[in-house]
């Protein structure tokens, strides 16, 4: 809950990211039947994904542009297929959806104090008034498990797009960073949201 920063990227498990290694592999046995579309989970390191899919990790992170190879996001589509082999583009590097499934393992810093609540501003977007009314009812404390604020953005997000706080403006511009960066218009989010329920 994002094309023009591929290099915006979140761990989807610190914990485990920070083993990587490159595995022994075959590039002449492995491309064959490596997924184009392997779509990262809770859990997943690219060392951890390496040794599944009988590859290495430099290869995972040059065929998808990972710059940083400890940081993967919960979401993320990832190709195994070299990009010789297969004549499409890598996929983008997308920052972190806002609603996921399954719970991530990462620090997160505690939010911060909080802070009187200001009044709320008019947003720019009929799109953006309908996403924060169908994720919070403009609610900046409202909270879904690890999802927080008016726009419901998850800890990984806010650790990147900010809105930790309770002040009404802070998630405001949080929630449209954080909109910009993975859907470019608050209209092509909440077409999303109409879509899959979530944005």
């Amino acid at each position: 809950m994002f094309s023009f920063k591929k290099s915006l990227t979140i761990a989807a498990g610190v914990a485990g990211a920070f083993a990587f290694g490159a595995s022994n592999a075959n590039a002449d046995t492995t491309n064959q039947n490596l997924p184009t579309d392997y779509i990262v989970k809770s859990g997943d390191t690219l060392n951890k994904l390496s040794s599944e899919f009988n590859t290495t990790v430099e290869k995972i992170a040059s065929n998808n542009n990972i710059s940083d190879v400890n940081m993967i996001v919960v979401g993320q589509h990832l190709s195994f297929a070299e990009k010789a082999a297969t004549a499409q583009p890598a996929q983008q590097v997308v920052a972190p959806a806002a609603k996921v499934e399954a719970p991530v393992q990462q620090a997160v810093a505690a939010p911060a104090p909080v802070q009187q609540v200001s009044a709320p501003q008019a947003t720019s977007s009929a799109a953006l008034d309908a996403l924060i009314a169908r994720e919070s009812g403009g609610n900046v404390n409202a909270a879904n498990g690890q999802y927080f604020g008016i726009g419901q953005l998850s800890p990984q997000a806010r650790a990147v797009f900010g809105g930790n706080s309770t002040d009404y403006n802070d998630q405001l511009n949080a929630m449209k960073s954080y909109i910009s960066a993975r859907y470019g218009t608050a209209e092509n989010a909440w077409a999303h949201s109409q879509a899959t329920g979530w944005y």
